[in-house]
């Protein structure tokens, strides 16, 4: 072995040696830890890690630190989430459709039409219902932590008006690489294409599909909105957004450690909010200026019907079945 790499062995045995002697416990070293996120850096989930870093780097006495990767710099979200899983990735802000591949509970939140608004939804995520959402993901690799608001979603597309059903027909959209989500375009009428989102700009572009289906801040900070002139009102899904910790990292942090992630995710989420209500309305307003035609007398009661298939599909899960009726009836 060379003299430098013994010298290196040696000093770190004596810091472990150190640190045993003086009685502190492996979650109380220091540490930093990788965060990703595919938005970009002034995106409010990002700014939302961040402010949670700060706060975590504070309470911990300096001994944490969080490291945001924004921007897809980990890879797009169906790779940082398996990385996640293994322990690769620390921690993780991703969408409900494509975490719900390994979790089933998440896959409720994404049904089409489940939420009645913004407000219900938060009351939900809010309360007991999303206590026990995020209890139910140790058992697959993850600890939940909180839910970050992600809008409504909505339809747009560069050739037509959608009004009715009947204005889907034939219409390829970009979906997430969730079956769940191909299934709604295909009771719609639509061709469901599964794309990344970092490549949904270039597949606007190149005319490789026709719109997508996403909330105003995606529409605009991605620049779809300049190759969609058609963004349709539907507001289809409000499924929230989720910020999940990997359980390896999670094992790693003492029990008063693990109050101060719990504690610092859920003023985070609070922080986002606020966030995401400004840009949603920078965004919005951003699309009218650009010549982006709003539609906002669209026939909405066949839409929810033809999510009849999906549901009927989902309610031969028992537990699924108990959470659709559980949300539904929250006031």
């Amino acid at each position: 072995m060379p003299v430098y790499s013994r010298a290196g062995v040696w000093r770190t045995t004596i810091m472990v040696l150190a640190l045993l002697l003086t009685g502190v416990p492996p979650g109380a070293w220091a540490r930093e830890f990788r965060a990703a996120d595919t938005q970009s850096e002034d995106y409010p989930t990002v700014e939302a890690l961040q402010y949670m870093g700060r706060l975590i780097a504070e309470r911990s006495g300096g001994r944490h630190q969080i490291r945001v990767f924004h921007s897809r710099q980990l890879g797009e979200e169906k790779e940082t989430i398996e990385q996640t899983r293994v322990g690769a990735i620390d921690l993780n802000r991703t969408n409900v459709a494509l975490i719900g591949n390994f979790v089933p509970a998440m896959n409720v939140l994404a049904m089409p039409f489940l939420f009645r608004s913004i407000e219900h939804m938060q009351k939900v995520m809010d309360g007991p219902i999303g206590t026990s959402i995020l209890d139910s993901f140790e058992p697959y690799g993850f600890v939940g932590l909180t839910f970050y608001d992600s809008g409504a979603r909505s339809i747009y597309n560069s050739v037509r008006p959608v009004r009715t059903v009947a204005d889907m027909k034939g219409l390829r959209l970009r979906v997430q690489q969730s079956e769940l989500m191909s299934d709604m375009i295909k009771a719609l009428g639509a061709n469901p294409i599964e794309l990344p989102y970092g490549q949904v700009r270039t597949g606007l572009a190149t005319k490789l599909i026709d719109g997508a289906e996403n909330n105003w801040p995606s529409f605009v900070t991605t620049d779809h909105y300049k190759y969609a002139g058609y963004y349709t009102l539907t507001e289809h899904a409000m499924s929230p957004e989720v910020l999940v910790m990997s359980q390896k990292a999670w094992e790693s942090l003492s029990a008063e450690d693990r109050k101060i992630f719990r504690e610092a995710a859920l003023e985070s989420s609070q922080f986002m909010r606020q966030k995401w209500k400004d840009l949603e309305e920078r965004s919005r307003r951003q699309a009218e200026s650009a010549g982006v035609t709003i539609v906002t007398d669209f026939d909405r009661k066949p839409f929810e019907a033809a999510m009849d298939g999906i549901y009927t599909k989902a309610r031969r899960n028992p537990a699924a079945a108990e959470l659709i009726e559980r949300i539904r009836k929250v006031d």
